[in-house]
């Protein structure tokens, strides 16, 4: 709050009368009935004083968020996809601004602050009790790897992993890591994401450590993803599959990957078959989940995260600015409606 006499057309009196109704106000929280019984006016005549005091620069209110955080584009891209939470991150530095001018240049995303970002976003979503699920991907290994707060919960893993040799340093770690924080029990899946044949997989899926994992999946009420571009670098899934195998789904239109679930530009699934082949959660049971989070940013992953948004199965998004500028520039279709999800909150 800032006072000053020159150019307010206020009087002496006015000015200090209004400054120091506007510090009960807005310094020491005072409601405007309590500050008209101390100044012996009505609660009108506060609120007239008070207004004045804005329009003449005698009081100036500064919103501030932490400068990592991009409040408008996060405003914009939640109203655009019909999103519960949106929260917009800066891109690397190099990357310059697009939203109302210039175009983004940056392709890669900073996945260590989109994770530690998307870990406060947690602490706030996650209640005492819930259930919370962790798909594959880098940005959930570094959200998990940023967590220092959770209520106690219980931890599921949702996917398999990308190499089952290095578990211990990939999703089953980031269960274990959750779990930790929050003191709840895990369940994590010591299985490979992508199996040779679907045989294969309904067999793994039989196990008793993995179908324990999978009885949880219909608990879930937070869960976080990842979401990748069906090319080289940018997708697990891609890069696990032989060349023909990448082909065929590229020509059955596939954009974008989630969990192993294929999704075309308008948030169409195609390439069903794959999913038979992988140790993840269905897309059925994916879109009954209360809040589902997804984290990725980056210029070459755009079009994948607004294929992802337009499927419905997405709630809440933790993205940068290299990415959401392209979001919100798009002239194509918006989200399809989701199905009823129970609001986490209970309204």
């Amino acid at each position: 709050m800032v006072a000053s006499r020159p150019q307010s057309g206020m009087g002496p009196a006015e000015l200090v009368q209004a400054a120091a109704m506007a510090r009960r106000f807005y310094l020491e929280g005072k409601s405007k009935i309590q500050i008209a019984e101390e100044f012996g006016v009505s609660r009108f005549k506060v609120a007239r004083v008070l207004e004045t005091a804005l329009e003449r620069d005698l009081v100036r209110i500064e919103i501030r968020v932490p400068s990592e955080l991009d409040a408008e584009r996060s405003d914009a891209l939640r109203a655009r996809y019909g999103l519960r939470h949106a929260v917009v991150v800066e891109s690397p530095a190099d990357a310059p601004p697009a939203f109302g001018g210039g175009t983004p240049t940056e392709d890669a995303a900073d996945p260590e602050n989109l994770g530690e970002v998307a870990a406060d976003l947690l602490g706030e979503l996650v209640a005492e009790g819930d259930v919370l699920g962790l798909a594959w991907g880098r940005s959930t290994i570094h959200m998990a790897a940023a967590l220092h707060r959770l209520p106690p919960c219980t931890v599921v893993q949702l996917t398999g992993v990308y190499d089952a040799g290095t578990a211990d340093r990939g999703s089953v770690e980031a269960v274990r890591r959750a779990a930790d924080v929050s003191g709840g029990e895990a369940h994590p899946i010591y299985a490979p994401m992508l199996l040779p044949d679907s045989a294969t997989a309904a067999a793994l899926r039989g196990q008793t450590g993995i179908a324990r994992a999978f009885e949880y999946f219909d608990k879930v009420t937070v869960a976080c993803v990842s979401i990748g571009s069906w090319e080289p670098g940018v997708s697990t899934v891609y890069d696990m599959l032989s060349e023909e195998e990448r082909e065929h789904y590229a020509s059955l239109g596939a954009t974008a990957e989630m969990s192993a679930h294929l999704f075309d530009g308008e948030g169409r699934r195609v390439g069903r078959d794959l999913g038979e082949r992988c140790i993840t959660v269905e897309a059925d049971r994916l879109r009954r989940i209360p809040e589902v989070v997804a984290i990725a940013g980056g210029r070459r992953k755009a079009a994948a995260i607004g294929a992802v948004l337009r499927s419905g199965l997405v709630t809440s998004l933790v993205t940068d600015t290299a990415a959401a500028d392209h979001l919100l520039l798009e002239t194509g279709p918006g989200p399809r409606p989701a199905l009823d999800r129970a609001d986490p909150d209970g309204k």
